[in-house]
């Protein structure tokens, strides 16, 4: 029985091409790589939430909290009352009656128009001068103010205009009312200068308006400025609470002063950590770096492909990046929501994320790591109650990695998410059961919390997969389920244009799945790469013979030489195919090791026997595949079923000794040549292979019984079958 880790470690290679490039191989890349992960690291560690209960006003707080620490908050309560005291010494501002004053103005014209005794000492220019007095008082009613000498020393300190104020406070508990005379005595002189207008008709003037009644008014425009001036000027009291002191107690009913000591008690935490304090900088960068130790330890003893590859520790690094800032994105949404979302979310899921991504795309064993990883560092950094934060992110993500193994399909993502689901709902009943916390709603919110972040998960790994595929060249069950479609313009093409060698690759590739699964290696991987790996002959499909329909063959028109060339051309028109038609690297690696390096024999002896059997006048080079050699099991196995199917057609007689006999031959012939000096295949493995090619070629052409002829009947004119 193969070991199941050399398995796993096997699948993993399949999933990434052989081939490195220079973005693979640099070291300022993978230096550059290994930097941006330990500064994610150290801006994820250091830039730490702080958990404080922020209670909802107007609601029953569940239990009594205490301060942490020493703070101060901004009192609203004892501002207000410093805001009303500054208001204490103000007075009210009033006005005359803008209705009153219009309604004089209109008095004054009928008295100039109809009282005659006033004519007499009047000239013509006299009642220009009157209308234009008229004009004056108006204004001068109309800008008129009154309020008491505190109220106006106060108006003067804040700089507002008191041109026309006067120091009076009128009986408003009169209807109507008479101005004292020193306030006309102050109109007549500011606004009725005997520089421009006569004695006669201030006098006249002042006299009408001085003995009228008037209404009063409160101005408060005036009043709400000046207010809000004075209250604005108020520095917002700042209240001191010890460390220790009761905030709030139980049953009682939340209110603003509640919330701001809460609000002031968390910026105080998050303060007194000090993130610019040098030591606390460095604090942080020495767990980045321990951190950071501890996952280039772990790949250089147990994954040390994973650190040679910079394509694959870079997309190890961004699934890491997307899920740590994922988990600070929710946190910090769960904390500054109004709706107290995070007494709800008590337990968010983040690590099955990463945990399913990378079992998908590299393998189970580095998700195990980073699911174990990821999970510590976030219970250590997040705000969240750790211990039940830990264990069921880890429970989640490895349910998640026993179900991901057999993935064929994107919607069975929804299916290990749903296992993962159910295990988390069992591990937050136990808990419950554990802290003897028997809360049903608490228990209730739990479970759909973990629902909805397991179904964010799945929508999450089906959107982010593809793109990852894509942006990594990486080869998952998925995609070869995906190219395993007949309807792959590829496959429909090779269908049409070179049938044999598609029925060919079918039965090759049912022989390189069956040989495979027998040692441990990736079945469907031979299966699917088995369908391509001749799609080259489509170029020149007339030259093979099983694609020759007739008797005459093309080759007896061409030199050996021609031959050999036309028939090893099929390994690079297949990449170029391949490579134009997108397919997986691995899979176009077997396009180009399917045969290695092996000899074209036949045209190969055709040749030696045109010199005259003198085979120094042969190159042999001229009759050898470009290659290279397989380079994986799968390869080295796709290499036998593809010469064996082949082969075992020109046997006369077929049963399990002409087949174990050939197969023999084929793989010793192989093994001499060196095809199988990279591929990792061990004697035990080949003689599996070998003894599985023979049962399975066999179970394929096995014979079937001889049914009778039908019969007719001389009776019944239609034909009728019998027994």
């Amino acid at each position: 029985m193969p070991d199941r880790n050399s398995v796993f470690e096997n699948q993993q290679e399949l999933k990434f091409s052989g081939e490195q490039g220079f973005f693979d191989k640099s070291k300022t890349i993978r230096y550059f790589i290994l930097g941006l992960f330990a500064l994610t690291l150290f801006v994820f560690l250091h830039f730490r939430e702080v958990q404080v209960d922020i209670l909802e006003m107007n609601t029953i707080a569940p239990g009594y909290i205490v301060s942490q620490v020493n703070f101060d908050f901004p009192d609203d309560e004892a501002t207000l009352i410093l805001r009303q005291n500054a208001l204490r010494d103000i007075g009210k501002i009033y006005l005359l009656s803008q209705k009153d004053i219009r309604q004089k103005r209109i008095e004054f014209e009928n008295f100039l128009l109809y009282n005659q005794a006033w004519h007499e000492q009047a000239d013509s220019n006299t009642f220009e001068e009157l209308y234009q007095g008229a004009d004056a008082m108006e204004k001068a009613l109309m800008q008129l103010r009154f309020t008491d000498m505190r109220t106006l020393d106060k108006l003067k300190e804040e700089k507002f205009s008191t041109q026309h104020y006067q120091v009076y406070v009128p009986n408003v508990s009169s209807e109507q009312l008479q101005l004292p005379g020193f306030i006309w005595d102050d109109i007549q002189k500011d606004y009725f200068p005997s520089q421009e207008y006569s004695s006669l008709v201030t006098g006249l003037i002042v006299e009408f308006f001085k003995h009228s009644t008037w209404h009063v008014e409160e101005d408060i425009p005036v009043q709400k400025q000046l207010r809000k001036k004075i209250q604005g000027e108020v520095p917002e009291k700042m209240t001191h609470v010890s460390a220790g002191n009761r905030i709030i107690d139980q049953g009682d009913k939340v209110t603003a002063r509640h919330v701001a000591m809460l609000q002031a008690m968390k910026n105080q935490l998050g303060a007194s950590r000090n993130l610019s304090h040098p030591l606390t900088l460095l604090g942080t960068l020495i767990m980045t770096l321990l951190f950071l130790g501890v996952f280039i330890a772990y790949f250089r003893l147990n994954q040390p492909s994973l650190l040679n590859s910079n394509r694959k520790l870079f997309l190890l690094v961004t699934i890491f990046i997307l899920t740590l800032a994922l988990s600070k994105l929710t946190e910090f949404f769960l904390l500054n929501s109004k709706n107290h979302l995070f007494d709800i979310v008590r337990y968010p899921l983040f690590v099955p994320l990463a945990a399913i991504l990378v079992c998908s795309l590299i393998s189970s064993g580095v998700a195990t790591f980073t699911s174990g990883f990821l999970s510590i560092i976030s219970a250590l950094s997040l705000a969240f109650e750790w211990q039940g934060f830990l264990i069921l992110n880890l429970t989640a993500s490895f349910v998640a990695l026993l179900s991901t193994h057999s993935l064929r399909r994107r919607k069975e993502i929804f299916i290990v998410c749903l296992k993962a689901w159910l295990c988390c709902v069992a591990v937050i009943i136990a808990l419950h059961l554990y802290t003897n916390n028997l809360d049903y709603a608490s228990i209730f919110t739990d479970i759909i919390s973990a629902c909805f972040f397991m179904l964010l998960t799945a929508v999450l790994v089906v959107g982010l997969l593809p793109l990852l595929e894509a942006g990594f060249r990486i080869m998952t069950d998925v995609t070869l389920m995906e190219y395993m479609d007949p309807n792959n313009d590829l496959l429909r093409r090779l269908t049409i244009e070179a049938p044999g060698t598609y029925q060919h690759s079918v039965v090759v590739g049912n022989l390189a799945e069956a040989a495979a699964l027998a040692i441990g290696a990736n079945g469907l991987f031979c299966r699917v790469a088995t369908l391509y790996h001749d799609v080259g002959k489509m170029a020149t499909s007339q030259y093979f013979t099983e694609n020759q329909l007739g008797e005459v063959n093309i080759h007896q028109l061409l030199t050996p030489q021609e031959s050999a060339q036309v028939i090893m051309a099929h390994v690079a028109e297949g990449v170029a195919l391949g490579r134009e038609a997108g397919l997986p690297e691995p899979i176009i690696d077997i396009v180009k090791e399917h045969h290695g390096t092996t000899l074209v024999y036949y045209f190969y002896r055709k040749q030696i026997e045109k010199e005259g059997g003198d085979r120094s006048h042969v190159d042999e080079r001229e009759f050898r595949y470009a290659g290279p050699k397989p380079r994986s099991k799968e390869s080295g196995i796709i290499m036998i079923a593809d010469s064996f199917e082949a082969a075992s057609r020109s046997l006369d007689k077929i049963n399990e000794d002409t087949l174990t006999d050939l197969v023999d031959r084929i793989v010793r012939e192989k093994f001499d040549d060196g095809q199988f000096d990279q591929c990792l295949l061990t004697f035990e493995e080949l003689s599996i292979v070998k003894r599985v090619l023979v049962k399975t070629l066999l179970a394929a052409g096995h014979s079937r019984v001889k049914y009778p002829a039908v019969e007719r009947t001389t009776h019944d004119p239609h034909i009728k079958e019998t027994a």
